[in-house]
């Protein structure tokens, strides 16, 4: 299986309008990030979209990818799920409703956000998703996927594991229950928005730090990251060996 960074920044994107920082006016092209996504490729060549952000369709020009089996979500906030509607050629190109996994709550907002999705009778043109609860793990075509439950705040949302990756956006706290699931891994993935100063819905560099040394991946890759990060190349070198900053357009195979 692969795993490609279709994007790795946090919700305003690097650069952020109207900053003039060294990062966001930085020539490396790791330090410009899209909202966070990415996209996995099963062993079976199927393509399965996580997180679908205001970003997606530059993501898949940008990529050269043009096609998604389906979609999972982590939650409901806009920059993961409002690029939705740009689903619709590969909609059409399908011939049938886009799968979209995802819990309860998230699938409500999708109904309320995409309404038109789900009229009775629906305009020309309009998307189409075939909405599924998720309860527990499940198979998704030839990959077996496990939900990994954490808080994003105080709202509650999933990562997911493959095989021995996993992949966990906008948690600030990892239950303890769910710790087990993320033990034993050769890639762990998890945001990180900044290198100090708390945030209450994101984990930052220190706590990043410890949670390296207490579930001992293989391999660590950052993503969500901000400006704030730093450069980086600078930001890399600074980080010990086994924990990474991702970029758009990284793939891992796994």
């Amino acid at each position: 299986m692969k795993l490609k960074f279709l994007g790795s920044g946090t919700s305003q994107g690097v650069p952020v309008i109207g900053c003039h920082c060294e990062v966001c006016t930085s020539g490396d092209p790791r330090d410009s990030r899209t909202r966070s996504s990415v996209l996995v490729t099963t062993d079976q060549h199927k393509k399965i979209l996580i997180d679908c952000g205001p970003d997606f369709r530059f993501q898949m020009l940008q990529n050269r990818e043009d096609h998604i089996d389906a979609v999972l979500l982590t939650h409901e906030h806009n920059d993961h799920v409002i690029g939705l509607d740009d689903l619709r050629p590969l909609i059409f190109k399908n011939h049938g409703d886009m799968p979209l996994y995802c819990m309860s709550r998230v699938g409500e907002e999708v109904k309320s956000r995409f309404s038109y999705a789900f009229a009775a009778e629906k305009y020309p043109g309009a998307p189409s998703f075939q909405l599924t609860e998720i309860n527990g793990d499940f198979t998704l075509f030839d990959a077996a996927v496990t939900p990994v439950s954490v808080m994003h705040y105080r709202l509650p949302i999933l990562g997911f594991k493959f095989k021995k990756l996993a992949y966990i956006t906008d948690a600030s706290q990892i239950p303890a229950d769910e710790i087990p699931k993320l033990q034993n891994l050769d890639y762990l993935i998890l945001n990180c928005i900044r290198k100090v100063n708390e945030h209450p819905a994101h984990f930052i560099l220190p706590q990043i730090l410890d949670l390296f040394a207490q579930l001992k991946p293989k391999q660590m890759y950052l993503t969500h990251l901000s400006h704030h990060m730093g450069l980086h190349e600078a930001s890399e070198a600074e980080l010990p060996p086994g924990l990474h900053l991702a970029y758009d357009g990284l793939e891992l195979e796994f």
